[in-house]
């Protein structure tokens, strides 16, 4: 891992982007030149002033295009993630930078399985996970958090060292969910939601916090839009079954 973990502050540095699903999450508003004078510094913004805010409405627009199911979701979430490597590579945040990195896969991942996994016409329908598997998940989910979790502990100065990991670990979960079109994925967006609510309160960042209620008001809708889609299709199957072998 290039830099020193020790340069990642958490969420108080810096925030990971939810991409797609995974929506974006505010860490630098605004950046500053130092002041080479000595004297009190005055602001001026920078590239990353306007970057991160970009980077803010398209990881909003992505999440509405991944409630309706629009396939733009995918393009829309990798722009996102892109500016969010150089933002967190400016930042110095090396962790979400590569965190990035594996974004960027899962987004060119969910877009080609979204084009060519289905088998109507190349239209990947909602499907769920069994009961086995989402076991397992919840499992990479524990185990992930508690050795992310220590490595931050011991080894960054992280205030919150476990919600941290545990919203690391679940996003990526609900990425790779999401990039196979699992209603399941939303459960797991929404516990980020929760956690990181809970994290920025305590922080008192009350307008993050309220920024990922809008997330968590979202996943929820996003839930119930893909269910009515998975029970759709699921009654279109049954009545055409049904029909075969009535005739």
């Amino acid at each position: 891992m290039p830099g020193r973990l020790d340069q990642w502050n958490s969420r108080e540095a810096g925030c990971l982007p939810r991409c797609c699903a995974p929506a974006a999450r505010p860490s630098i508003l605004l950046a500053y030149h130092p002041d080479r004078s000595n004297q009190q510094a005055t602001p001026s913004p920078t590239p990353m002033a306007y970057l991160e805010p970009i980077a803010v409405v398209l990881g909003v627009f992505c999440v509405w295009l991944t409630i309706r199911q629009n396939i733009w979701c995918w393009p829309t979430g990798l722009v996102q993630v892109v500016l969010y490597i150089y933002i967190f590579a400016a930042a110095k945040l090396y962790s979400d930078v590569i965190l990035q990195v594996v974004y960027v896969v899962l987004q060119i991942y969910g877009w080609w399985h979204w084009l060519a996994g289905g088998e109507r016409e190349n239209q990947l329908p909602v499907t769920r996970i069994s009961h086995r598997a989402n076991l397992l998940y919840l499992l990479v989910v524990a185990m992930g958090t508690a050795a992310w979790g220590w490595v931050m502990h011991h080894y960054t100065d992280a205030s919150l060292p476990y919600p941290d990991a545990f919203t690391t670990v679940t996003s990526l979960v609900a990425q790779w969910l999401l990039a196979q079109k699992r209603l399941e994925s939303w459960w797991y967006w929404i516990a980020v939601d929760v956690v990181a609510i809970g994290v920025y309160l305590q922080k008192d960042l009350q307008l993050t916090a309220g920024l990922y209620a809008v997330f968590l008001c979202m996943a929820t809708a996003g839930f119930f839009a893909w269910r009515a889609s998975w029970r759709k299709d699921r009654a279109h199957e049954q009545t055409h079954d049904d029909g075969t072998h009535t005739g």
